[in-house]
């Protein structure tokens, strides 16, 4: 049995403010999506595994480009990889993913192009502890800022406080996120039997999980695994590669 990582690379990336797709922007002269890739594809868990299968999402205008990007940039790494066109929401673009996955893949990792930096080690965390016997894993840091849930603004705009959250209990969630893989097929069947548009598709996998009722774990997180949005995002990015070659 193998891993595969699944690397959503279909966004638009509008609040970038780019004109390239997000995945495709360049950060100090190599795109998100390779910095992503090579971070999936350095894992090594204490048992050795690595990912054996990559399948990256993209727009389907770009599928070709994508592919000989990666097929230049990984020529020497021992990986399948393949390209499938990405769905209207995330949620379509990873169902997508997993429909063209090889049969002996039972771990699967789904990962954000939009997180270039996530490290290996972190990835292998999350392998373990699939394998560990948590068929749904997360990474996640816990929350520093206070936290307040809101009710409808009114007509100023102003937004009433109902409550403070206790931040304690409260993580955020990263990518990689690791499935058993009959497991996320499962939850993905189920998403897509419900019918998902923008507004209402699933905004990670594990939230498609927890709608089976089925219980979603967590490890730690790491802070280099923050998600690129805006250019301010990707400045910093820079910024923290220019402090690792120093």
């Amino acid at each position: 049995m193998s891993v595969a990582a699944i690397l959503t690379a279909a966004g638009s990336g509008t609040r970038l403010g780019h004109p390239l797709p997000k995945a495709l922007v360049p950060l100090r002269g190599e795109r998100l999506l390779l910095h992503a890739a090579r971070g999936l594809l350095a894992a090594r868990t204490r048992a050795g595994e690595r990912v054996e299968v990559l399948v990256v999402t993209t727009p389907a205008d770009r599928v070709d480009e994508v592919a000989a990007l990666l097929a230049g940039a990984l020529g020497d790494v021992d990986v399948r990889v393949e390209v499938v066109p990405g769905g209207a929401t995330r949620q379509a673009s990873v169902a997508a993913a997993v429909a063209v996955l090889p049969d002996d893949v039972d771990v699967v990792l789904v990962h954000d192009a939009a997180r270039p930096l996530a490290p290996a080690a972190l990835t292998a965390r999350v392998v373990e502890a699939v394998r560990a016997g948590h068929p749904a894993v997360v990474p996640g840091l816990p929350v520093v800022d206070t936290v307040k849930r809101v009710a409808a603004p009114d007509a100023s705009g102003a937004e009433p406080v109902r409550e403070t959250v206790p931040r304690a209990d409260l993580r955020a969630v990263q990518t990689p996120q690791g499935f058993d893989r009959a497991l996320l097929v499962a939850a993905h069947a189920a998403g897509a039997a419900e019918g998902a548009d923008e507004r209402t598709a699933a905004s990670d996998d594990a939230g498609l999980v927890e709608r089976l009722g089925r219980p979603v774990w967590v490890v730690r997180g790491d802070d280099r695994a923050a998600k690129i949005t805006t250019a301010r995002d990707l400045a910093l990015a820079e910024l923290l590669l220019a402090e690792e070659d120093a």
